[in-house]
């Protein structure tokens, strides 16, 4: 015999089930719909830059036929790219050195600003920076360490320094020097960062 009230209970219990079983899922993907975020983003380190350039497309001097007590000079400008202070050396580091020839060449070299490579109109001298022969510029300012200087450069670019190369073949170079020619000589600028 069958039971009336199994028969209302089965029709409205799965009512209110149903409810309560899909609110509880509404109610969980309300719940993940909220979320909040907030960036921050195109963030890159660069490394700052220590370039250094001259405005030289030449050697400075190729000087023949010279007679004892010709003179010469020429000027280049050392411009710094640098991001930050840097301290400025120069040097040579050039290869089969000494010979006796090069104690004959005087050399002047000062810094200072205005002129151009080939043209030292408008150079005002500021400092010397080296005196003597070339010989002794070769064989003591080898590298950085060595070198002539620190001048200070600020690190806010474009800036620059000028350096004058003055040049006198000696009035008292022997006889046996005719057609003698010096060993190649190079000029090395080198900017570090400064501590």
């Amino acid at each position: 015999m069958a039971r009336p009230w199994l028969n209302v209970l089965a029709q409205v219990v799965p009512v209110p089930l149903g409810l309560l079983l899909s609110g509880a899922l509404v109610w969980g993907a309300t719940n993940a719909d909220w979320s909040g975020t907030s960036s921050n983003s195109g963030n890159m380190w660069t490394a700052g830059s220590a370039g250094l350039a001259n405005d030289s497309k030449v050697p400075m001097f190729r000087i023949d036929n010279m007679r004892p007590g010709d003179t010469g000079s020429n000027c280049t400008r050392i411009k710094s790219n640098a991001s930050f202070p840097t301290a400025l050396k120069l040097y040579s580091n050039s290869p089969n050195w000494p010979s006796n020839f090069q104690s004959f060449i005087d050399l002047k070299i000062e810094v200072g600003s205005g002129g151009t490579f080939g043209d030292c109109d408008g150079f005002t001298p500021h400092k010397t920076a080296f005196d003597g022969t070339l010989d002794q510029f070769i064989a003591l300012y080898t590298d950085y360490r060595t070198g002539v200087g620190p001048w200070t450069l600020p690190g806010k670019p474009p800036n620059s320094l000028s350096f004058r190369f003055a040049w006198k073949f000696s009035p008292s170079a022997p006889n046996s020097s005719q057609s003698v020619a010096t060993n190649e000589a190079s000029f090395t600028w080198e900017a570090r960062e400064r501590k």
